[in-house]
């Protein structure tokens, strides 16, 4: 009878850890304390050195907007690099170091730190002098967000949206854990000024209005593995079977102590 409690004890112990507080894995909780007005601002990306940028130029004469359009290229047939097939692809532009791009006929151009709208405006001014009322078609290739930790699939995702919310991007990557921390979600970002980072809670509905909500090309998202999963993963991933062993064990010392 002695050793009963202490056993039971045990017992009770290894099924309160296997436990996990709803609390800490329902996401968007207090929905109805959020604004409706006040939602994240969906701010238009910001052209970054290193990108990679499509840009078009149309008008009614398109010979005249030919020599501000790069040569469109055919791409290789699979397995034959000297066959082009059928499908044309638009080369892109590099955004090097300082910024800048070189642009047919206006040499090189400023880009870094204005978004696609920006550019297509100062853009059409420029070719405005030589073609009547151009358009401008521009697009960043590169956007790709990286996901790491407590995630089911992490890995590098390329996006062809301008527009990814966090939430979408964890659905890329499979959704946490049920060992993830979703109280404290790491969002690292890389600007002009260099890198800055942010953590973020998944389980308060607030974050709909954190500017970190829309994510930015080459954003790094990192789900920190939570306390009892830093302590013991080998335990925590097999609790079931722990518990049925000490069940086992619990039952055989009850019963020889009877």
């Amino acid at each position: 009878m002695k050793l009963r409690f202490p056993l039971l004890g045990l017992l009770a112990l290894l099924l309160a850890g296997s436990c996990v507080s709803g609390k800490k894995i329902t996401y968007y909780q207090n929905m109805e304390a959020v604004e409706k007005e006040a939602s994240a601002a969906k701010k238009s990306l910001e052209i970054m050195p290193n990108d990679l940028l499509t840009i078009s130029v149309a008008a009614e004469n398109l010979e005249a907007v030919q020599p501000f359009n790069l040569p469109v290229i055919g791409m290789p047939s699979t397995g034959d690099a000297t066959r082009v097939s059928g499908q044309p692809q638009l080369q892109t532009y590099l955004v090097d170091s300082e910024g800048n791009i070189e642009f047919p006929v206006l040499g090189t151009v400023h880009v870094a730190g204005m978004t696609r709208q920006e550019l297509s405006q100062k853009l059409q001014k420029k070719i405005a002098v030589y073609v009547q009322n151009p358009i401008i078609n521009i697009r960043i290739v590169n956007f790709q967000v990286t996901v790491l930790g407590e995630v089911a699939n992490p890995g590098t995702f390329s996006i062809p949206d301008e527009y990814l919310s966090l939430n979408k991007a964890l659905g890329f990557a499979g959704d946490l854990t049920i060992y993830g921390k979703r109280e404290n979600v790491l969002i690292i970002r890389e600007g002009l000024e260099g890198k800055t980072y942010n953590y973020v809670d998944l389980t308060d509905a607030d974050l709909l209005n954190s500017p970190f909500y829309y994510l930015q090309q080459n954003d790094v998202v990192y789900v920190e593995p939570n306390n009892a999963q830093k302590q013991g993963a080998a335990y925590n991933r097999n609790a079931s079977v722990y518990i049925s062993i000490a069940s086992v064990l619990i039952s055989l010392a009850i019963l020889l102590t009877n």
